[in-house]
């Protein structure tokens, strides 16, 4: 299945339906009074969460959404009926923007929630409401109001405690295949994650918690190079960042210059992001083989005061070590 998380949609709730003009016909009553209906009101438009969707694929081949209209008053004093409500599902974890300001309406991140985006429009009212004692024959009765429109954007950001970062080829996928029963795919070549994949882990009896590998992310990722930019949003709900850095002799680069791109284009794109808890994972310890890479990144997380884990994934080794940490924090949120 595809993995979609930005799409813009037309929504349109339903008109209202026009009053009705009418009079009574009575047997031996010539004149009778007004007996006009009102109009029904016309259907709302509204965006619910759904924990048995994880993408926004449908919506990106269906962009426009229209709700029933309401249907116009009758004789007899009888209403219109009101037009049928549209229920859009959408995953939890979307937030709703309107299109032209960008403004947030409304954040879906629980199973159930709801928001009408857009409203329908009220029912005319029937000349019965209009009879005076100077008017007792009124002629005229209301249109219905027009139902609400707009463009909206629907934004998926995926509910998970723990986002694993880094460059691409930074051993994400690896480790998110050790540790939960996520099975992406895996190959020595960047981008091999074309999208976010979640994995649940568990530890212990009773805790789990879910981890995200996000797409490796490079340099000016969030003006919209490589594939990081689109996928920077599911960063923002995680409760802790896991930052990978592959500390194996295959690299001729500086780890604490790749370290710290990442945490640039995390700042970039939104500040609060370089706020978030944070741990160091030096990945690909069974291929460092001098150590150099990996005492230059332990040495300077000391530093700093960044808590760092070595570990490989391929090995297993240091993985016990680095779930009883996140099993910790996560547990404290």
């Amino acid at each position: 299945m595809q993995f979609i998380d930005y799409v813009k949609i037309y929504v349109k709730a339903g008109d209202g339906g026009r009053g009705c003009v009418s009079f009574r016909r009575e047997k031996y009553v010539p004149k009778g009074g007004p007996d006009g209906g009102d109009g029904g009101k016309g259907g709302d438009v509204i965006i619910q969460a759904s924990s048995e969707l994880h993408t926004l694929l449908d919506h990106k081949y269906q962009k426009t959404y229209k709700a029933e209209r309401g249907q116009h008053g009758k004789g007899s004093n009888m209403k219109g009926k009101d037009g049928e409500d549209l229920i859009i599902k959408v995953p939890v974890g979307t937030v709703v923007k309107d299109a032209e300001t960008e403004e947030i309406l409304s954040d879906l991140d629980e199973e159930g929630k709801y928001f009408i985006v857009a409203k329908g429009g009220k029912g005319g009212f029937g000349n019965a409401h209009f009879a005076t004692p100077t008017n007792q024959a009124p002629k005229y009765a209301q249109p219905g109001q027009k139902g609400e429109e707009r463009w909206i954007i629907l934004e998926l950001k995926l509910l998970a405690d723990v986002g694993l970062i880094g460059l691409p080829n930074a051993g994400k996928s690896t480790l998110i295949s050790v540790i939960s029963s996520a099975r992406p795919k895996i190959a020595d070549y960047p981008f091999t994650t074309l999208t976010p994949v979640l994995g649940v882990v568990k530890y212990g009896d009773y805790q789990s918690f879910v981890v995200a590998d996000i797409p490796g992310l490079i340099e000016d990722a969030h003006k919209g190079s490589g594939l990081g930019h689109q996928f920077l949003r599911h960063v923002e709900r995680t409760s802790l960042l896991l930052h990978l850095v592959d500390v194996s002799d295959l690299l001729e680069s500086d780890p604490r210059e790749d370290f710290e791109k990442i945490q640039k284009e995390l700042k970039l794109y939104d500040p609060a992001l370089t706020k978030k808890p944070l741990a160091v994972v030096g990945t690909k310890t069974d291929i460092a083989y001098e150590g150099t890479r990996l005492r230059k990144l332990e040495k300077y997380c000391e530093e700093k005061g960044i808590d760092f884990f070595p570990i490989s994934a391929v090995k297993k080794e240091g993985i016990d070590k680095l779930l009883h940490y996140l099993a910790e924090k996560v547990g404290k949120k």
